[in-house]
């Protein structure tokens, strides 16, 4: 499961867990009431404090049909009594006739925040009367901390069909990077290993390089080739100590980017156009001829040979 899927995951169990429980003891409060608006709004009011992170709370029959107040931590409007929620879209797929069930994230109409409506059948005996709605600001979710990103597998993203389509139309352009590649590269090297920057992008057709530096993560530079080669760029990269928090080790920077020239330098058609590298979560991003996209950890990136990319091996690509 990705990191993105386990959070949202986590967040809706960890709803349910909390909520489940305590809504199906409210149904059952709520049965011998539910004729009753005064009465359902003051066992709803009552129920709030006790559900953490709830906005909102109400009561909707079996056609959808508002019956009870809305009811906030601070206040109730009655205005809304009788309004039909069949549009809703816990109301449209996920509505339980038995039972507890969750809706999709939603915008909501009540403060146009993005929100999650957990239901809750009432029932007496086995006679569904209608439904406790809460609803829930997903900004307000706690989050566990003990989840952390999992390492990044091999993905491949295809990239424009046109440029796909004529892809064996075109041969590569030397640039003005390739015809200094060597230079380059062992720049790239020193920059990432000893002047913190930890995170790199290298455009080689067009023969850039943007940086993000430990000094300051938010942002980053686009540097030309004429900026790259100066001397003088340690002005503005000073040298710092390897950061702490690499998940790379040092001596790897080095196998990265020499892999980076051999796919440039491998075929004339097929090639590395850009790639990307971060010391700091070790993910390698790589965007060949094609308009293809590959995203993999550094360590499976080295355990793959020029075969695996291109179907044959060329060590003086590696060399060159």
């Amino acid at each position: 499961m990705s990191w993105f899927k386990e959070i949202v995951s986590n967040k809706k169990k960890t709803l349910a867990k909390r909520s489940e429980g305590l809504l199906t003891a409210l149904a059952k409060s709520c049965v011998y009431a539910w004729g009753n608006t005064e009465e359902l709004d003051k066992i709803l009011q009552d129920s709030l404090n006790m559900l953490p992170y709830c906005d909102l709370i109400y009561a909707v029959d079996r056609q959808g049909k508002l019956i009870s107040s809305n009811i906030e931590a601070h206040k109730k409007d009655s205005t809304l009594r009788g309004r039909i929620l069949s549009g809703r879209p816990y109301m449209e797929k996920t509505l339980p006739y038995k039972g507890f069930t969750m809706s999709p994230v939603y915008i909501s109409t009540h403060n146009g925040k993005s929100c999650i409506t957990v239901m809750q059948s009432v029932t007496d005996e086995d006679k569904v009367l209608g439904f406790i709605a809460a609803d829930f600001d997903v900004e307000k979710l706690p989050v566990d901390k003990t989840i952390k990103q999992a390492e990044t597998k091999w993905q491949q993203y295809k990239g424009d069909p046109a440029i796909r389509g004529t892809l064996f139309l075109q041969e590569r352009v030397l640039s003005a990077m390739d015809k200094q590649l060597d230079n380059v590269t062992e720049i790239i090297k020193e920059m990432m290993m000893h002047h913190g920057i930890f995170h790199c992008k290298i455009h080689y057709s067009s023969s850039r390089v943007s940086f993000w530096s430990m000094e300051n993560p938010y942002d980053y530079h686009i540097h030309m080739l004429d900026d790259l080669v100066n001397p003088e760029r340690c002005l503005a990269y000073p040298r710092q100590e390897y950061p702490a928090i690499a998940k790379v080790p040092q001596k790897e920077i080095e196998a990265v980017m020499d892999m980076f020239k051999a796919l440039r330098n491998m075929d004339e058609t097929v090639y590395l156009r850009s790639a990307s590298f971060n010391i700091v979560n070790g993910i390698v991003g790589l965007t060949f001829s094609c308009d293809g996209s590959h995203y993999m950890n550094y360590r499976e990136f080295l355990e793959w040979d020029l075969k695996k990319w291109f179907g044959h091996s060329d060590e003086k690509a590696v060399k060159n």
